[in-house]
């Protein structure tokens, strides 16, 4: 009996173990004297804090311990969390390309913080911060199972400094408690770290996080215990006025506009879980400009929302449907219209009220109401946009969500047909997710309402994802019905109903120069329910890629597709070309290679040619990007995409040009400049946009803002711009 227990006990101590190494926590000890943010830690409470350490390699392995230590410490008191963080190096040759806050991480030395403050796994806070003490914020959805979940366009006032010594670096974070979002009387956050060592060419994650992951992913977390429960939110309110001078020119209609604009936002929280944004006379001019994109498809192309208004809790309102098939919001509709002319022009946002957040510990809310103004000249109505959308946790990180989306008109102008008077639009969706992120997944229905045009109209989908750390796979599964409509969405093909299907296969080889490589078969068949369920197209790719050590990457695809076209199509763009005529299947292959370079160099490049078919001709293609880094003052990049169509006659030849350089220069931690030039002879336009940004004070803005645009066979001008816009961050 007791060598029986032995060898039980034997066999179970790994299991005990690697159980102990997963639940890591540490406590959050409470202060009552503030501390001072200089990237010292020489306060004495610093050395009765705990820490987060031991970090676990990511990269270039995941089954062993960082080779260089990381120890995070925190404290708290009534209204902030301090956090200390030692990192050791190899030296100082740190990579840190630019001082403009919001960075992005990949090839730079940096580390970050996820708070998830629900304990829900599905949303969390970042902070990041770099040897020079360049801070990030972000906002983290979905699970952070992709991309689409991190947004790193979210503001918030906090503090961050760091100080460089031999062997290590120092940084020290102020943030206020105001600046996150919890339930009264908390006693734990889920949290985890991940950080960046170029110098080491190691990523390292707290909480030990498998490669087939994505680093910032939520299921992977341990716990920050509070020495006392949390108290109630004491958060300001947040008045944020601006004021805009503009100048500009219309050379096309020979008009010229001088103007001067108010208005401003205000954040109201509410409780601990929620926030009230209201927008009056809202003004965008100083967000980026949309990149070009060379589109040879018949199928419109969704660009990111940078309007900061839009971005809190943004996945309660966006993450509906399915995102490249049937997204029933897409907040990027509203502030567009087309004109008499069918052309997209701006279409002034009067104000509006968004609120959302947590209403207890498992249920979220969203509700959002903007106000758009009439335009007569135009013949575009004043609307009211409307979302209101609820989301129920359950099981362990899965949830269920519902909405009404009701776009409406007001006062119903002459020139509005009666069918254009509302939209409304219903749904339910289930998101799965399970605890460790195996399985990810979705399905959901949704029904649109127009006058006179209730029966059908339906938007059905389902999704199941499988990610091993040797295997993938998923199945995607897509019905929009021809009379489904979303005017608030991103609908791109109506009637249609769509199968895609992936399977790929992770090698992870030992002593190699490879890191990781893996082949996959990916496929997507689509057919329309209103033409027999004719199948009208298909894709099937099979792809190989690899990563190596020192960070670069190589991908190669074989694909052959089919599009019968239901309609005439011209791809090329030129006025007087033959289009492709309606009716007409085509056959065609191509194949592409990609190659980046390592991005912890100072010049660093990415460059995919591909040939093959396209419909009955031929179509060369060469995306390319290259980078200079003069750190951490100046960045210059080119992109590049050239595209050469030759279609037999009577169809076109054509050369199609994206060339678009940029120069970000940071002359400090406040003050920024950015130039792009974006030349598409697609678009028969040359823009430049330039803009000079001075963070005068937390999140208050002095920004001056030049746009021109040319058209480009005869180089002459189509618009031109100057603004003047001052916004500031005042707390009451």
């Amino acid at each position: 009996m007791l060598k029986l227990r032995f060898v039980l006990a034997t066999a179970l101590f790994p299991l005990v173990l690697m159980s102990q190494i997963d639940l890591k926590s540490f406590t959050v000890k409470y202060i009552s004297e503030p501390i001072s943010i200089d990237g010292e830690l020489n306060e004495s409470v610093w050395q009765t804090a705990e820490s987060a350490h031991d970090f676990q390699q990511y990269f270039p392995s995941d089954s062993i311990l960082a080779t260089q230590k990381t120890d995070i410490k925190m404290l708290f008191d009534d209204t902030t969390l301090y956090i200390g963080i030692r990192q050791d190096t190899k030296g100082r040759d740190y990579i840190t390309p630019s001082l403009r806050r919001d960075y992005r991480a990949g090839g730079n030395d940096n580390i970050s913080l996820l708070f998830d403050t629900f304990n829900d796994g599905t949303n969390a806070f970042l902070f990041g911060i770099t040897p020079l003490g360049v801070r990030r914020e972000a906002l983290i959805s979905g699970g952070g199972g992709d991309l689409g979940g991190f947004t790193t366009s979210w503001d918030v006032k906090w503090k961050g400094e760091s100080k460089i010594h031999d062997d290590y670096y120092i940084s020290e974070l102020a943030i206020p408690l105001t600046s996150f979002k919890f339930r009264e009387g908390e006693t734990k956050w889920r949290f985890n770290s991940y950080r960046f060592d170029m110098q080491a060419n190691e990523r390292s994650t707290w909480i030990k996080i498998p490669q087939n992951q994505l680093i910032f992913g939520l299921a992977f977390m341990g716990d920050m215990v509070f020495e006392r429960p949390l108290g109630k939110s004491r958060t300001p309110l947040a008045i944020i006025p601006y004021i805009n001078g503009i100048s500009g020119k219309d050379f096309e209609t020979d008009e010229t506009t001088n103007d001067f604009k108010v208005g401003g936002d205000a954040k109201i929280a509410i409780g601990n879980g929620m926030n009230l944004d209201i927008t009056l006379n809202p003004d965008f001019s100083q967000v980026e400009v949309d990149n070009f994109i060379t589109n040879l498809t018949r199928f419109e192309v969704s660009l990111p929302e940078r309007r900061q208004f839009f971005i809190d809790n943004s996945d309660l309102f966006s993450n509906f449907g399915g995102r490249r098939d049937a997204n029933p919001f897409f907040s990027r509709r509203i502030g567009i219209a087309t004109d008499t002319e069918d052309n997209t022009i701006e279409n002034r946002i009067i104000g509006g009220v968004r609120l959302s957040g947590k209403l207890n510990q498992n249920l979220r809310l969203g509700f959002l109401s903007i106000q758009t103004e009439e335009d007569e000249a135009n013949e575009i109505a004043s609307n009211n946009n409307m979302m209101v959308a609820l989301q129920q946790k359950v099981f362990s990180r899965s949830n269920i969500g519902m909405f009404f989306i009701n776009r409406q008109t007001f006062d119903s102008p002459d020139f509005l047909d009666e069918d254009e008077e509302y939209n409304r639009v219903v749904g339910l969706d289930y998101n799965l997710a399970t605890e460790d992120n195996t399985w990810v997944g979705k399905a959901y229905g949704h029904k649109s309402f127009q006058p006179d045009d209730t029966e059908g109209n339906y938007s059905l989908g389902a999704f199941l994802q499988y990610n091993s750390r040797n295997y993938g796979a998923f199945l995607d599964a897509v019905y929009v019905d021809e009379e489904f409509n979303s005017d608030l969405g991103f609908i791109p093909r109506k009637d249609i109903f769509k199968l895609a299907g992936n399977f790929n296969r992770n090698f992870w080889p030992k002593d190699s120069k490879i890191n990781s490589h893996g082949f996959g078969l990916f496929s997507i068949y689509t057919w329309r329910p209103t033409l027999d369920y004719q199948n009208t197209d298909y894709n099937i790719n099979f792809n190989w890629g690899a990563e190596f050590n020192n960070l670069s990457e190589i991908n190669a695809e074989i694909v052959h597709r089919y599009i019968y076209l239901t309609d005439e199509f011209e791809p090329t763009g030129k006025d007087d070309a033959v289009p492709l005529p309606a009716n007409q299947g085509y056959y065609f292959y191509s194949t592409a290679v990609e190659y980046r370079s390592d991005r912890r160099k100072t010049f660093f490049f990415g460059a995919m040619p591909s040939y093959g078919g396209f419909f009955n001709g031929t179509r060369f293609s060469l995306q390319a990007d290259v980078n200079l880094r003069i750190q951490p003052k100046v960045n210059l990049s080119l992109d590049l995409n050239y595209d050469h169509l030759d279609l037999p006659s009577p169809h076109a030849t054509a050369d199609i040009w994206l060339v678009a350089p940029r120069i970000d220069i940071t002359f400090s931690k406040s003050i920024f400049w950015s130039t792009l030039v974006q030349y598409s002879n697609q678009r028969d336009n040359l823009g430049f946009n330039s803009r000079l940004q001075w963070r005068f004070a937390p999140l208050s803005d002095l920004f001056l803002v030049y746009n021109d645009n040319y058209f480009v066979n005869t180089f002459m001008p189509r618009n031109r711009s100057i603004n003047l816009k001052l916004t500031y961050w005042l707390n009451i």
